[in-house]
């Protein structure tokens, strides 16, 4: 019976469920309204896992807001420079991703849904200067969420850090 015996951690309380659930709800929900008030999609699917860091597991480092913000951009970077020299394929999105995860590392902002960043500016080739815009203003939002949610006494404090 031992050896079936879960090693997860415990559930989580109902009072942190609700308070993630509600973050995640909002801070998606929020980026979406900004998108359609600017005409422009602002969600794209790395930021809902970004969410799930920040609201489900604010403890974590890659939950932090230098790692959720940083991350997102410099993966967006490696994303865009892979572009330029290998062109929108698979294979270079592949490698943009790759790179996203130690370029992140080199910089001391692992997020891993950051990743997946790099692989979506390979694929979509959206306008640079427009896409690192929405993406800075959409990681700060969720960042500002977590702060929200960090301060009802219902989830660990967030941020633990900031820089």
């Amino acid at each position: 019976m031992s050896r079936l015996a879960s090693k997860a951690p415990a559930r989580p309380p109902a009072a942190f469920l609700a308070v993630a659930t509600a973050g995640g709800v909002t801070g998606l929900v929020l980026l979406v309204a900004v998108g359609k008030a600017l005409e422009l999609p602002v969600l794209i699917p790395p930021l809902a896992a970004s969410a799930a860091l920040v609201l489900a597991a604010p403890a974590l480092p890659l939950a932090q807001p230098r790692s959720v913000v940083g991350g997102q951009l410099v993966s967006a970077l490696v994303g865009f420079a892979a572009l330029a020299v290998g062109g929108s394929s698979l294979w270079t999105a592949a490698v943009a991703g790759g790179l996203a995860i130690g370029a992140m590392a080199a910089a001391r902002t692992p997020h891993s849904p950051a990743a997946a960043t790099s692989v979506i500016v390979v694929l979509t080739e959206p306008p640079a200067l427009r896409f690192l815009g929405l993406l800075a203003l959409a990681t700060v939002l969720l960042v500002v969420v977590g702060i929200l949610a960090g301060r009802s006494g219902r989830t660990a404090r967030y941020p633990a850090y900031w820089w």
